[in-house]
């Protein structure tokens, strides 16, 4: 193998080695935003949902979210990515296999697609639909994580 082809395979090793550690590490419930205010959150003040915990910055938050938990139910499950209690499976679009050269940051969770298609519609999107294009019905892309 000449130096010039054995340089690129290291190059090329070195770039997918890099994007496998690309994925953010799933943060702490205290460092997650409240689905109902978008304050920082009080590890104490949580509701069981969607297989995990969503946590909340004041019982007043808890409150509103348990009345109306379908209205904040995007914003929790992106909390629920965010904090790694929910794995991604599927492009949240299509339902297809997911590319990991797709992942975006949508809020504080990250998010891969099957196709640059599916990633460029959620990118020119508004930020309130990229939510309910990622997170409203979760069914076909994620699912808990297992602990």
């Amino acid at each position: 193998m000449s130096h010039f082809r054995f340089a690129v395979a290291l190059a090329v090793v070195a770039l997918f080695a890099g994007s496998a550690v690309v994925s953010a590490a799933p943060k702490e419930p205290k460092d997650a935003k409240c689905p109902v205010s978008g304050k920082a959150c009080n590890p104490a003040k949580s509701a069981d949902f969607a297989g995990g915990k969503v946590y909340f910055c004041c019982d007043n938050c808890a409150g509103a979210f348990k009345g109306e938990s379908a209205k904040f139910a995007s914003k929790a499950h992106q909390q629920l990515v965010s904090t790694g209690q929910l794995k991604q499976k599927a492009c949240p679009l299509s339902g297809g296999a997911i590319k990991p050269e797709t992942k975006v940051a949508i809020g504080d969770a990250e998010v891969a697609f099957c196709c640059n298609n599916c990633k460029g519609k959620v990118e020119k999107a508004s930020d309130e639909e990229k939510l309910k294009l990622v997170f409203g019905d979760i069914s076909k892309s994620f699912e808990p994580a297992k602990k």
